[in-house]
């Protein structure tokens, strides 16, 4: 079956060098833009009344491009300046960069992970779960992600920041298209309740993200894209390869997909088998400790013979030797310390006194020679009278 039509559920971009466009000339497609989901921001008012401090949160988890816009609307709307130590954590590195458009860009403060959010916790669990942390979300927020940072432990506090308004979509004709590209569980739901009566018959799905295709199998659809991949990070180079090996005759090989093997297990068939593990351990663990209390029992008398023989000898040969290596050690130390230290104290006292006993004799003379001239000038004076 040849891919003739393909309509993305997303916006048209308006960049003239979307992958998109490109794919469309190269492969002869012609490939059509319509959101099926709109977002609308919370309003200030509304957002006020939730008394969440924007604040008093160190660090942010950006598990889209839509929570970052809305994430510093709200701060603009409120007049809350955005600190620059703020940390930020987000779900993929175009997410990570999408950030520029409002702050700087730097290493340090900004962590991603590659579209996977349990990835993103272990980014999270390794050096930043003291952390406090804000989860910008829509007001049906998704259950994993909290789920799993309720698991692991991790302090944070959900922001309803936006909402998801189902598309009107009654207007489109789905069988005219050869494949549908979703990118949100959203998207699904939103397809489902424009047409209830869909059937798949030969449309191809594609879908991005793992809740996106685990919301395509629940909702009872067949999967035949997927990405992120190892071999294509994003969906426009999941649907070049895919378009490349149906031009050669070679149908496209991803990953594994091991989402529907695990949708098809519940918790009640993953049970039974840790139930068997358990009961046939036990009876492996009696015998196991039988013959170790055998083996302890035997071994006793033979340690009591060799701790009564080796301590013995040992005893004597230490003896003798403490006693040579005491007594010439005492007296070679004793000796040249005293002479030594005994021979410079005298003579730092000797030469202090003589120093100064010739600068006092200086003095003396100098008295003297004052006092001889006030008496002869009285003499006179008297006799004259």
């Amino acid at each position: 079956m040849k891919i003739k039509k393909i309509l993305i559920s997303q916006p048209r971009p308006e960049i003239e060098r979307s992958p998109y466009f490109e794919i469309a000339r190269n492969f002869n497609v012609e490939v059509d833009f319509r959101p099926f989901i709109q977002i609308e921001g919370v309003p200030a008012k509304e957002f006020r009344k939730q008394r969440i401090d924007v604040l008093s949160y160190n660090a942010v988890i950006m598990t889209s491009k839509n929570a970052v816009d809305n994430y510093f609307r709200i701060c603009n709307e409120m007049r809350i300046i955005v600190p620059e130590t703020m940390k930020y954590f987000c779900i993929s590195e175009a997410t990570a960069y999408y950030l520029q458009k409002y702050i700087q860009f730097r290493k340090r403060k900004i962590f991603f992970s590659n579209f996977s959010f349990a990835d993103l916790v272990e980014i999270i669990k390794k050096k930043h779960k003291e952390e406090k942390f804000l989860l910008p979300c829509t007001d049906v927020p998704n259950d994993e992600y909290t789920d799993l940072l309720d698991r692991e432990g991790i302090r944070y506090v959900k922001a309803p920041l936006y909402k998801a308004v189902y598309s009107n979509l009654t207007d489109i004709n789905m069988s005219q298209y050869d494949m549908l590209v979703l990118f949100s569980s959203a998207g699904i739901t939103s397809l489902l309740n424009n047409f209830p009566d869909f059937k798949q018959h030969h449309t191809l799905i594609a879908a991005f993200g793992e809740q996106t295709a685990k919301a395509v199998i629940h909702a009872g659809l067949k999967l035949h894209i997927h990405a992120p991949q190892p071999q294509a990070p994003s969906m426009a180079m999941a649907l070049e390869q895919f378009l490349k090996g149906e031009q050669k005759g070679k149908q496209w090989e991803p990953a594994s997909l091991s989402i529907q093997n695990i949708e098809d297990m519940t918790p009640e068939k993953k049970m039974p088998p840790k139930r068997n593990v358990r009961s046939v351990a036990k009876p492996k663990a009696a015998p196991v400790a039988a013959v170790i209390e055998k083996k302890v029992i035997a071994a006793k008398p033979a340690a009591k013979a060799i701790v009564k023989d080796k301590p013995k000898p040992a005893a004597k040969k230490v003896k003798p030797a403490t006693k040579k290596v005491t007594k010439p050690v005492a007296k070679k130390v004793s000796k040249p310390v005293a002479k030594k230290v005994s021979k410079p104290k005298p003579s730092a006292k000797k030469p202090a006194p003589k120093k100064v006993a010739k600068v006092v004799k200086t003095k003396k003379p100098l008295a003297k020679k004052a006092k001889a001239p006030a008496k002869k000038k009285a003499k006179p004076a008297k006799r004259k009278r």
